[in-house]
């Protein structure tokens, strides 16, 4: 092994008396050193989108939410309350009501969801950070807060007591319905504040106090559609979740910021591995290039490995000599390739090199996990291609 590892240094640092060769063996390390370079810029741009996009969602995410098991609501007693305040590791919660909402405004009209919310609410989000307009809702008021796309789409303003924004919630039941007040429960209320998180939700939610929310659903005062938890640093989330699951029995369902985004983060990782596999292919083409330098350079030593023979060497010996040069030309290259994107990559988080708007860098994030895979990938593929090309050492090209 030392002897094959020897020779192989050899032949890959010292210059072929063919000028051609030494050209191709040049091409071949460019194109390793360029492969992992370009795979790991783009899995570090891939890996900036997802968490520039993740931020605006878990703005207003908890660390956990409890949903009903079935139906839209379920009821929540004073002691399961004071159990769950009991909890060491549970900072906060939430009571929440939500349902989907007609919203009527000056003439306008558009399809949305309330969600009432409770005076924990506040302790649990950074409310103050998603309001750029106006501000938080008074408890117990028929004060609003609405998404920037509603106000947008029915030019609701802010703190304008004179243009009442009009919420209606079907009342449920059977029969034939002979009025509006038959058919709806509906609340008058005033605009105080526009939030901003993503387009998504600046479209869908209206906040809003959860009595008004109670109210509008028919719901009775323990009645509601979810509780939302702010967890302690550091905690542990399967403990938390059999503490919580104790209290409140099979009638709910725990879910944690990534579940909650589970369209999302599919999307997110379905996109990620697809480009990874465009680029791996791509690699597995530029490998080529090794193969073809090791060929060719086998070719070329082909008197000195018949003296090799001679002299004792095996034919194992000579096809492990090529077989640790590509391995070798891979392995460094790849090396070299992931410093090269690292400085880049580093470059961009610090300097914002490459611009998507006048004030927002194009975001990129490095990540140990993608360093990994990136030089695992290489190696594996390098090696791969070094195997197959000392493979085409025959005993009768050394005998001969």
């Amino acid at each position: 092994m030392n002897f094959s590892l020897y020779i192989a240094k050899r032949y890959l640092l010292s210059k072929s008396s063919n000028n051609a060769i030494n050209f191709i063996t040049i091409i071949a390390a460019i194109s390793v050193i360029i492969g992992a370079l370009s795979l790991f810029i783009v899995l570090s741009g891939f890996a900036g989108l997802k968490d520039f996009t993740l931020q605006f969602t878990s703005i207003i995410d908890p660390d956990l939410k409890a949903e009903p098991y079935q139906g839209k609501s379920f009821y929540i007693s004073d002691s399961e309350l004071k159990d769950l305040e009991n909890i060491p590791d549970v900072v906060s919660f939430a009571k929440i009501v939500e349902e989907r909402v007609f919203i009527s405004f000056e003439g306008r009209n558009h399809n949305a969801f309330i969600k009432g919310v409770d005076s924990n609410y506040t302790n649990i989000h950074a409310v103050d950070s998603i309001v750029p307009l106006g501000s938080w809702f008074s408890e117990k008021t028929n004060q609003v807060v609405t998404g920037w796309g509603i106000a947008n789409r029915l030019s609701i303003g802010v703190l304008d007591y004179g243009k009442a924004v009009n919420l209606y919630v079907p009342k449920p039941g059977k029969g034939q319905i002979s009025s509006i007040e038959q058919a709806f429960n509906s609340v008058r209320a005033v605009n105080v504040g526009i939030f901003d998180v993503n387009e998504a939700l600046n479209e869908k939610y209206i906040y809003v106090p959860i009595e008004m929310a109670q109210h509008l659903t028919n719901y009775e005062a323990n009645q509601i559609s979810a509780l939302e938890f702010k967890l302690r640093d550091g905690f542990d989330e399967e403990e938390i979740r059999t503490s919580i699951q104790k209290v409140l029995g099979d009638k709910i369902i725990l879910k944690n910021k990534s579940q909650l985004n589970d369209a999302l983060h599919k999307m997110l990782n379905t996109e990620n591995l697809a480009v990874y596999l465009i680029f791996t292919l791509i690699l597995i083409i530029a490998l080529f290039n090794v193969i073809g330098s090791i060929i060719m350079m086998i070719l070329d030593k082909k008197k000195t490995l018949h003296t090799l023979y001679n002299l004792g060497a095996t034919l194992k010996d000579i096809r492990r000599i090529f077989f640790l040069q590509g391995s070798l030309m891979t392995l460094f290259g790849g090396l070299i390739g992931l410093i090269l994107g690292l400085i880049l990559v580093w470059l961009q988080e610090t300097f914002g090199l490459v611009m998507l708007t006048a004030s927002l860098p194009y975001p990129m994030s490095i990540k140990i996990e993608n360093i990994l895979l990136v030089y695992v990938t290489i190696s594996i593929l390098g090696i791969g291609a070094a195997k197959i090309a000392s493979s085409r050492i025959t005993r009768n090209l050394v005998s001969n």
